[in-house]
């Protein structure tokens, strides 16, 4: 019986990194298909939490009202100028909070879709990171409502001249505070951002810490951009961006370089 010839190099295959195995394929139907099912269980699962939040729209949009309430003068209070804004703004943040609500099991599901075609090392590597995304997105939505909003509507109602009552409207302080949430959402994703960058060799850790004073004001340039023009919710998006990614360099450290 011949023997079998050694691999180039004489190092044995990494399993870790094997391609998907073939076992298995589906056609593109197939694909399509499972596809659809995953779409649909995301709606069903979204619709349901939307009518289940449907009776508490009014309670939820108090509370999410109470940072301006707290600050608003005496007497003052939020007002309804549009005809239909008493039902569609409570509506639109139940909405919206299912779909807050929805995103482990939205990720869940492109998580079941497209790990079969992925190599063993990035699966590994998938699971904490899409963990940490969502974590840091509601980190990042909680110390918007209980950090930033108290310091920006006291600064916005002080800031109104002498002999104007103010009293916003219910959809545009629906909008601002979502715009809020976004941002802050988004830019507690600097961390996983910076670790994607470094693990996948578009740059190392040492070029991204040779860039930090660029990164500082690309982070006020952000806050700017992505917040309303004040300048107290600018500097409290751009110090966290400037801190998540001094985070996600230090965290660098201890994840292993990309396998060839």
């Amino acid at each position: 019986m011949a023997e079998q010839a050694p691999q180039a190099g004489g190092f044995e295959a990494d399993v870790s990194s094997d391609p998907p195995s073939a076992e298995g394929e589906l056609t593109l139907t197939g694909h399509l298909l499972e596809l659809r099912q995953r779409l649909v269980r995301s709606l069903l699962v979204l619709a349901a939490l939307i009518l289940a939040m449907m009776p508490f729209a009014k309670d939820i949009y108090a509370f999410l009202a109470i940072p301006l309430m707290a600050v608003l003068p005496e007497n003052a209070s939020l007002i309804a100028t549009g005809v239909a804004s008493p039902f569609l703004a409570p509506f639109k943040l139940v909405v919206v909070l299912a779909l807050f609500a929805a995103v482990p099991f939205l990720l869940y599901q492109l998580w079941s879709f497209i790990a079969p075609g992925l190599y063993k090392n990035e699966r590994r590597l998938a699971v904490p990171l899409l963990i940490s995304s969502v974590i840091l997105f509601y980190c990042g939505a909680a110390f918007a409502y209980f950090v930033v909003f108290p310091l920006v509507f006291a600064f916005l109602t002080q800031a109104a001249p002498e002999g104007v009552a103010v009293m916003t409207d219910i959809s545009s302080y629906l909008d601002f505070v979502l715009k809020l949430f976004f941002a802050f959402g988004i830019a507690f994703e600097v961390p996983i951002a910076t670790l994607l960058l470094i693990l996948s060799g578009v740059v190392t850790r040492k070029q991204l810490a040779g860039y930090r004073s660029q990164i500082i004001v690309a982070a006020f340039v952000l806050g700017m951009l992505l917040t309303p023009p004040d300048v107290i919710s600018q500097v409290m998006l751009a110090v966290p961006i400037w801190l998540l990614f001094e985070l996600g360099l230090l965290l660098s450290r201890f994840v292993g370089k990309r396998p060839e």
